[in-house]
């Protein structure tokens, strides 16, 4: 009796395991971060009086990405836009805005910027 329950048990670890594998594979279960197919609103300037570029270090994947566009975006004055293949931030200014608080957004959705250009 005893066997029966512990083989009912192991079964369904496995299951679980196994549902858990093919979703976070087959791009339903999420990003590397959690993030699932999570879409932001993408901001746009008038005008653009100047553009810099952060490097950014722990981007993984898309919802890496949309997280600092989103934080950056909230800044007024300022679009950024991510590519994760290079791991850069490019941010398009319509006005003038400190590179420091660029950094701290950026620090503050959880990751580094390891040097502007």
């Amino acid at each position: 009796m005893e066997n029966i329950v512990i083989l009912v048990l192991a079964a369904g670890v496995i299951l679980f395991a196994a549902i858990a594998t093919v979703r976070r594979f087959t791009g339903r279960g999420g990003g590397c971060c959690g993030g699932g197919g999570y879409k932001i609103r993408r901001k746009k300037l008038d005008h653009v009086v100047m553009q810099k570029t952060f490097l950014v270090s722990g981007m993984h994947c898309e919802h890496c990405k949309n997280r600092v566009e989103e934080a950056v975006n909230d800044i007024h004055g300022v679009s950024g836009r991510v590519s994760l293949r290079t791991g850069e931030l490019t941010v398009s200014y319509a006005q003038p805005v400190d590179d420091a608080v660029i950094r701290r957004k950026v620090e503050r959705a959880g990751y580094t910027v390891t040097g502007v250009r």
